[in-house]
This record gives structure tokens, sequence and C-alpha cells, in this order.
């Protein structure tokens, strides 16, 4: 430290002793500095041209004179001065030169006077901004329109089309078997109209229908704004809200030949769908020829979905299907496969025929004229049909003939019926009682009360169920209340755990059990595929089956029907894809409106049902003989056999609508698919 007056200065760290050359250096050394790099001459150049360039549209025609200039007046030049018949002069050639690069920008190229030559540049600088004015006004609208069309907000002008509302996972099995429909329309349109963007639906539709081996739908595309064709049909993506008015008159319902209103992926969205049936009776008025078919998952929204869309609609609830597929399936094994053929248009469905010679015929004397399809039934004008009827009864003049068959162009009645050989028929044994069963439920989901009710009301009397579910407390409550209601009939027994886990299966030895069920849970927002547990669950039965040496029949419901080609099987395993059956039970419906009437008869617990019996109780086996001596012993029964189930067959042996001549070698363990009268 050191004193300067009355003020005590800090005194300098290392101080230059000296004033020699030491001194002088300490004081006058300091940091470098970076030099800062000077711009190349290339850099400020595209700097000034960037710019220019910002302060808008007159700087960028200016450039664009400036460029043009530059290439045509030494073109034109070059071209006046190789010339021979150009002007010795200079002044001569100069006019050339202007006269040439006038008319190539379009600038009159006028010679003369001063005033003249710019009064030409002027017209000449007009005429240039009309046309160009012109030519930006009409691309502008051009671009307007097909971004207004690529929007999906452009009405359809067509008629007897189909109009499909919504978006949800049986979209791909809709469009798919409308596009697979063998109808005689020379031209198909298929009309979606749904609240998401049209060209992610048009790039969706064609992975749909490539995923289903059937032609692919048409749009137009995202890159190059053509359409695919698809042969004789086309499918037309709307973007809009279904229930709303305005979007909906985007797809012309009122002039269609059907709707179908898909249900929404979450069952509290029902009342979207109601909203929709409002919506669409508003616009097809009170007398109306649309044939409209919709669905809803959730119960509760049936009656108002009912209501909403009036006597000419059908509403099919989902999820009521769904537990009648999965008890049909556990009471009878394998007959998801006669569920998924008699559903899908590629395969044998139900038609019916109008011919002038079946009034007066009896029921009988039709079913033995068709040698190429099975006669199932009576569908009558008024839209009820007559299922398996009495061999008596007689056809009246409006009536037409219900059928099995490839096509509807393929039934043909023939003159002659198919001969059978009578000594093959065979009397089934008296029934027996059937005794007690042992049914296993693997998870919880909202439809488990309804299948669980169903099983209690169709399984032989002293069955028992037992679930296992999940220990959560609106589980256990939903299970205990079903227990609670199901007491009289069948014992419901819960065992909290998780059906995921082997521990939780093995605890029960599955392969104890008469039948096993399996359900996924409930989709949620953030939880993943419900399958994933599913295709779990169905390993660790697998595994159990393998080890114990024993088969048990596993119905499995499944949210997708790609994870059903993945799932771990064996022989007797049925899978109910709900979403997908659903779809193609509206296709077939929206085809054909006798046929809502037949499926709710074939999925209802009485009346006359969908059954496969051993192939003893109708021919004789260990032998050959023809499918029309099926049919004939099944007719002495009040019985229509539609199909039988080989044994000994490669894959699951399901084939429905053989010929009346198809003769085949009949085995002990073969099945006949009829339709009969509940058991």
């Amino acid at each position: 430290m050191r004193k300067e007056g009355n003020r005590v200065v800090p005194g300098q760290r290392n101080p230059a002793r000296g004033p020699g050359p030491d001194r002088t250096a300490a004081t006058t050394t300091a940091r470098p500095r970076p030099p800062y790099p000077t711009p190349s001459a290339e850099a400020r150049l595209r700097y000034w041209f960037d710019t220019t360039l910002t302060r808008g549209i007159p700087a960028l025609c200016g450039w664009l004179a400036l460029g043009c200039l530059a290439l045509v007046v030494p073109v034109s030049a070059l071209l006046v001065w190789t010339d021979q018949r150009a002007p010795a002069s200079l002044g001569a050639r100069i006019a050339a030169v202007w006269r040439s690069t006038g008319q190539t920008m379009r600038l009159g190229g006028e010679v003369g006077p001063p005033l003249r030559v710019v009064l030409s540049v002027l017209l000449a600088l007009i005429a240039l901004l009309y046309v160009s004015t012109l030519v930006s006004l009409i691309t502008t609208g051009l671009t307007d329109r097909l971004m207004a069309l690529d929007r999906g907000r452009a009405a359809i002008l067509e008629r007897g089309h189909t109009v499909v509302l919504g978006w949800s996972e049986q979209i791909p099995t809709v469009v798919s078997e409308l596009v697979a429909a063998r109808t005689g329309r020379r031209r198909r349109v298929i009309a979606v109209l749904a609240d998401k963007d049209k060209s992610a639906m048009e790039e969706d539709l064609p992975d749909t229908a490539r995923a289903t081996g059937r032609t692919r739908a048409t749009g137009r595309t995202r890159a190059t704004g053509r359409t695919r064709a698809t042969g004789r049909t086309r499918v037309l993506c709307r973007t809009g809200r279904p229930a709303d008015p305005a979007a909906l008159a985007r797809v012309s319902p009122a002039t269609a030949d059907c709707v179908l209103v898909l249900p929404r992926d979450d069952p509290r969205d029902d009342a979207e769908t109601v909203k929709t049936l409002l919506s669409l009776s508003a616009a097809l008025g009170e007398d109306r020829r649309v044939r409209v078919v919709a669905a809803v998952r959730d119960g509760w929204h049936l009656a108002a979905a009912r209501l909403a869309g009036g006597p000419r609609t059908t509403v099919l609830d989902v999820d009521d299907l769904s537990a009648r597929l999965v008890v049909d399936c556990a009471r009878q094994p394998g007959l998801s496969l006669v569920h998924q053929e008699l559903l899908d248009f590629a395969g044998h469905e139900f038609h019916t025929l109008r011919d002038p010679r079946l009034p007066g015929l009896t029921f009988e004397e039709a079913a033995g004229a068709c040698p190429e399809s099975i006669a199932v039934g009576i569908a009558h004008d008024d839209g009820t049909v007559t299922l398996n009827p009495p061999l008596s009864a007689r056809f009246r003049d409006d009536d037409r003939l219900l059928v099995i068959a490839r096509d509807e162009h393929s039934t043909r009645l023939s003159d002659l019926p198919v001969p059978h050989d009578p000594k093959a028929l065979t009397h089934a044994p008296p029934p027996a009682p059937a005794p007690a069963e042992r049914v296993l439920l693997l998870g919880w989901n909202r439809r488990a009360p309804r299948i669980v009710d169903q099983l209690s009301r169709r399984t032989p009397p002293g069955s028992t169920l037992d679930v296992v579910a999940g220990p959560r407390a609106a589980t256990t409550a939903a299970v205990r209340t079903a227990a609670e209601a199901l007491a009289p009939r069948m014992p419901v027994r819960h065992h909290p755990g998780d059906p995921a886990l082997r521990s939780t299966t093995d605890a029960l030895d599955p392969t104890g059990y008469d039948v096993v069920i399996v359900l996924g849970p409930d989709p949620r927002p953030g939880r993943g595929d419900p399958d994933d547990r599913t295709l779990l669950t169905l390993l660790h039965l697998r595994a159990a089956e393998e080890e114990s040496g024993r088969r048990v029949p596993v119905v499995t419901e499944m949210a997708d029907d790609r994870n059903r080609l993945i799932a771990p099987r064996a022989p007797g395993s049925d899978f109910v894809v709900s979403g997908r059956l659903v779809g193609l039970l509206m296709t077939q419906i929206s085809q054909n409106p006798h046929l809502t009437a037949v499926f709710e008869e074939l999925l209802a617990p009485a009346g006359n049902t969908l059954h496969l019996r051993p192939a003893a109780h109708y021919v004789t086996t260990g032998r050959t003989t023809s499918f029309a001596a099926v049919a004939a012993s099944a007719a002495r029964r009040g019985e229509c056999a539609i199909g039988y189930r080989s044994a000994t067959a490669a894959d699951h042996g399901m084939r429905l609508n053989p010929p009346k001549a198809h003769v085949r070698y009949w085995h002990a363990r073969d099945q006949v698919v009829l339709i009969a009268p509940g058991d």
C-alpha cells in the first residue's frame, strides 16, 4: 500500500523495476485481438443481391428485366451483325437491334422519334401487364379449385352410389367388401365422408385394399393429383363431420342407394352416431327409399339411434353381436369359420332369387331344383324371412328363394333334382342329456357381462364359470354383480389375477376346462394395443397344452384382424374379431335388406341357428356318397345342410355350399354344417 495525499492506493503486483527496456515492455504489452475476416467480393455481391430481392416485387421485376436484356440484347446484336442484309450504318444497325429486342420481349420495337418509341414501349407494357394479370388470375382460380378438391369439400353428384359415414376400425373391411361385392352395376361409386384429412384417407384406402387382396381404391394422390383406378369401382373421399348437414350434403345421400353409418371407436361417442342419423333423416326426408345401416357400441344408445334413423334404418348393437358370436363359438368350436364364410363376399353368402316358376312350388321342390346352391328359406315381399321353413311351405306371388350361393347369378332352377343313394342315409341316435361343463373366462371388458349372461342361458344345468380378471375395484364389483345375477343358473367364481401372467393361468390348470374364453381389455388412450395382452395369454395357454398333452377349445376375442394372423393357435381354436365381423355384417345388410332378419335369427339363442353336428347322424360314414344324400337326410329332420367340415383336411376343412353332386369319402369325425332349430 502507498499513500498519495490523504488517500491510500493499493500497490501494483510485480511492478516493473527501473526505467529500462523491461519497464517499457511491461507497460506496452497487451493481448492481441484476432483479425476480423474481410468478406470476399463474391460474398459482398451475393449479400447485395439478396438485399435487393427483399425489397419486394419492383426489385424482382427489375432484376428480371435486366436479366432478360442481358441475354436478349447481345444475341440480337449478334444476329444483326452477322446478317448480310443488315444496314451498313451504325445507327441503322442499333435500330435493328432495338427492333429485334422489342419483338422478342414484346416491347413493340418501334423506331423513329423518341416519343414514338416511348409510347410503343408503354403500350407494350400495358399489354404485358394485362396478359400477365389474366394468366395469374386464371392460375390462382385453378389452384384454389384444386386446393378445394384436395380439401375434400366439393359436392358429389352421383346416383345409386354407396355412402359411408365415419372413420373407424370397420372402414378397411367395409370399403374392401363393397369393392368386392358382385353386383350387376357396370359402374359403382363409393363415397366416404369423415372428419379426417382427405389426403390421409386416400393414402390409407389403397393400403387397405392391398392388404385384403382386393382392388385398389381411387382418389387424387397427394403428389400427382391423379386418380387410381379400381376397374368398375371408384372410391371418393370427402372431408367433413357426418353430423353436420352442410358436410353431409357433399356426398348426396338423398340420391344414394344405401348409406352406412360406422360406429365410433369409443363407446362414449355413440351420441355422435345418433346426431348423424338425425342429420341423415333430415336430409332424406320422410318419403325416402335409401337403405340406412348403422351401428352403436353401447346398447344404452340403441333405442335412441333407432328412433333417430326411422323405420327404414337398421341399427346394430356391436357389443351384443360380439357377445353372441363369442358364445356361439364357445358352445360349438369351429363356428367362427362359418360366420366368416357367410359374411365375406369372397366366399359363399346369402342371396335372394326371384323366378317366375317359384309361385306355387313347395320349399322341398324349390330346394331340390338348386343343384349348385343351397336353399335355406323364403324371403317375403314385406321384408320378413322364413328361415328353414317346413318342406310343405308354398311360395306366394312376390316371394323370393333365399339361397347360399357363390353370387346372385349362379343359382338356376333345374327341372330334375340331383339323385342320391337312399341307402346312405342314417338316423341320428336319440339325444342324451348334456353333461355339465366347466368354463374358464380369462379377462374382463365391457362385453363380459353379456357373455356371462348368455353362457348361463345356453350351458347345460350344473355348469360352472371361473373368471380370472384383474383385482381393480371396478372389475371386482362388475364380476360380483354378474355372479349375483346368475347365481340361480350358474355359479360364478372370481379369481383375482392377471391373465397375461403364466403363474395365474397355471394355478387354475386351464387344460382341465371344457372351453376357455380369452377377452382383451377395453382400448384406452395411452394403454397400447389391447391385443398385446391377449397374445401373451394365448402363448401361456399354448404352452400349457403342449406340456399336458391335452387340447382344450379356446375362443379368443381380438380387436385387430392382423393380430389373428400371428396369434399362437391350436386345432379347435376360434378367433372372433368383432370389429371386422360387424363391418362384414353391415356390408351384407346394405346390399340385401332381407339379411337383417336372417342374421338376427341366426345369432339369436332361440330359433333357427347355425350348428356343427357329426356326419354320422346323417349318412353312413366309412364310405363315399354325395352331398345330396346329406341334404336329403337333414331335410328329413327339418334341417338345412349347408356344408361340411372335414376332419382330415390339411387346413380347417370347412366348405360351404358344395354342389349336390359332389361325392366324397365321409369319415367318422367329419361334421355337417346346418341351419336348424336351437337346442
